[in-house]
């Protein structure tokens, strides 16, 4: 029996893989690698590394200091290395923020007004939900990786070509 060894990566030390198409068109899939769509994006920026209807899930590099967001949903963020602490704000008036009929996250103009709600400091593997009605901010000390769990929005990048491999 093949021993395998599982090698986690980070934002600073990843492998790109790859795909064995078996008695299948490899044009049928497209891979990209969350890690180094983070190392090769802007702080914050969410890239696109999966898409299941109007669901997505975002790559993105956690450093310094993000603007506010806010959704019409519930969204979901997982630290995938490193550390990133996620401030909450229950906002007054959510509908007057985000449209509630939208979809994916926004970015929120200014300070959020409302009640602050505490936050969480997440490490490797760490998920914590984004819940409706409130205001979220992610701050790293080091830069690390995180990953989005969100319905395709305003603030989803879509950078296909420039990270898939097909």
């Amino acid at each position: 029996m093949a021993q395998y060894t599982t090698e986690f990566g980070s934002i600073h030390s990843y492998k790109k893989g790859g795909i064995t198409a078996i008695d299948d068109d490899p044009k049928r899939y497209v891979f990209s690698n969350m890690f180094e769509v983070a190392a090769k994006s802007a702080p914050y920026e969410r890239v696109a590394v999966a898409k299941n209807f109007e669901y997505v899930i975002e790559s993105a590099k956690a450093e310094g200091e993000s603007p506010w967001y806010s959704a019409a949903h519930d969204e979901f963020v997982i630290a995938m290395d490193g550390k990133v602490r996620v401030d909450f704000i229950k906002l007054t008036d959510p509908d007057a923020v985000v449209d509630p009929e939208s979809e994916g996250a926004v970015i929120v103009q200014g300070q959020p007004i409302g009640e602050a709600m505490g936050y969480v400091v997440l490490s490797r593997g760490h998920m914590a939900m984004l819940p409706v009605g409130c205001a979220y901010k992610l701050s790293a000390a080091e830069t690390c990786t995180i990953i989005i769990q969100t319905i395709d929005g305003a603030v989803t990048q879509h950078k296909w070509a420039q990270f898939c491999q097909k």
